[in-house]
This record gives C-alpha cells, structure tokens and sequence, in this order.
C-alpha cells in the first residue's frame, strides 16, 4: 500500500463477528456482567466509605481496586454494547485516542504517555480499527509508516511489566510458604492456603489474558481470540475482586452480612 495521510478524523470499528443469531444472548451476557460488578464494586465502596470502623489502610486498597475495576470497564463496554446493534460503528480520532489512553490506565498507567506519543505523531493512511475497542496497537496500525519503534517498546514494556509482576508475586508467596512452614499452624496455613489460592486465580486470569491480547495484536490471523481475551481481561477480575477481597475479609464480610440479615428481617412480615 502506498503511504499517504488520511485528514478525515472519522474511524470506523471492526467490532466483534457476531452472528445476527447471536447478537441478543452475547449483548445480554456482557450487560449481566457489567451490571454485576457495577453492583458488587460500588456496594464495597459505599460499604467501606460509610462505616468508620473500615477506614484504614488496607480498606483504602480494596477502595482503589473497586475504582480501577469500575473504571476500566465503563471505559469499555457500555460503547462495545452499544455498538453491537449498529450497522457502522465509527468514531472520531480523538474519541478513540481517548478510550485508548484510558484502557491503557486500566492495566498499567505508567508508560501510556510515551506509548500514546510516539503513535500520534504517526501520519494515518487507513480509516479501519481491526478491533472491538481503541487501544494503542490499533491506533499505530492506522499508519503506513515503519512502526518497528511503537512495536518495539510496546513489546519491551510488556516482557519488563510480565517479568516484574511474576517476579513479585513469586517472592511474595515464597515468603508466605516459609512463614507457614516455620509456624507450622494448621489455622494459618489453611487461612492462607484459602486467600493465596483464590488470588492468585484471579493474577493468572489477568496475567494470560492481558498476556494474549499483547501478543495476538502481532499475530492478524486471530482477531477474535484477542478481542475475546481483552473482554475476559476487564470483566472476569472486575467480577471476582469484590468476592474474593470482600467476602475473605473477615470485617468486609461481617458488615455485608449484617446488613443482608438486618433487610431480610425488617422485610419480614411482623405477627
């Protein structure tokens, strides 16, 4: 293809390959999901804002993970719904550059200024988003010039951001192992056995599913494994944080259960 500059700031988004017989029970599935965890995001947070025997440093922690989860998601799929049932999905250039920015938030903040950068400085010569949303792998694919840098660092980002974050956790449950195996106390190592578990269910569901939509962006044969990936990478943590952190919590779950009893027994019928 020749390289030449596109001026129209009107895109147009693949979307995801959804067949009419399937459009209803997929758009209805992605809004139960979202409606969930709007639900169990926003009741830990009025949970945790509201009762001042939670106001301490590791409720703040849940309090900014019920955020990042809320807001990752409304960036994401309230326009991914919506855009289910049109026949043209478009948007603008600055639109797109802005869900971009904020799906890069998401998952790892630190970097997107540079990342985003060197890609709008890039002359577009295509109008088409290969995707069901604007990140910046689609954005830099609108060019016809050589990429190789935005390629480069987007790849060397993912191997530091991987390797850093398997890194920790590795030591941080090692640490945790050598702590029950010293203590040798039936209680602990069942109580950790039971947190570590379920978290670290949660880390790998990120882990490989942000891992595979970095990857599958260089790989076009599979665009609907990718898209599919990035879907479960938003909406599968968002769901089970509230759960796992909430419920595991011995104060969290204490107060949800409190008021879940005090509702059913004002709603009882009095004699």
């Amino acid at each position: 293809m020749e390289n030449y500059s596109i001026n129209s700031d009107i895109l147009e988004i693949q979307g995801l390959d959804i067949s009419e017989s399937s459009i209803y029970p997929v758009f209805f599935a992605v809004l139960f999901f979202y409606i969930t965890l709007l639900i169990s995001n926003f009741g830990v947070l009025i949970l945790i804002i509201t009762e001042k025997s939670l106001h301490q440093p590791m409720y703040l922690l849940f309090c900014n993970l019920s955020v990042n989860d809320l807001f990752g998601n409304t960036v994401l799929l309230p326009r991914l719904l919506s855009d289910m049932f049109a026949s043209k999905k478009l948007t603008t250039y600055a639109q797109c550059a802005t869900q971009a920015f904020c799906s890069h938030t998401f998952g790892s903040a630190s970097h997107m200024i540079l990342m985003l950068g060197l890609t709008i400085r890039l002359s577009r010569c295509r109008y088409i988003i290969l995707n069901a949303y604007c990140d910046n792998a689609s954005l830099f694919k609108l060019s016809c010039e050589d990429v190789y840098i935005n390629n480069l660092y987007g790849l060397v980002f993912t191997a530091v951001l991987f390797g850093s974050s398997i890194g920790c956790i590795v030591v941080t449950y090692l640490r945790i192992a050598m702590i029950c195996w010293t203590k040798k106390s039936k209680e602990l190592n069942n109580r950790a056995l039971q947190t570590c578990g379920s978290h670290l269910l949660v880390y790998m569901i990120m882990l490989w599913t942000g891992f595979l939509t970095i990857i599958l962006h260089r790989f076009p044969d599979y665009p609907y494994l990718r898209k599919l990936a990035y879907i479960l990478f938003h909406v599968v943590p968002a769901n089970l944080n509230p759960i796992i952190y909430g419920m595991q919590t011995k104060s969290l779950r204490q107060k949800i259960l409190q008021i879940l009893f005090r509702k059913v027994s004002s709603s009882a019928p009095q004699r």
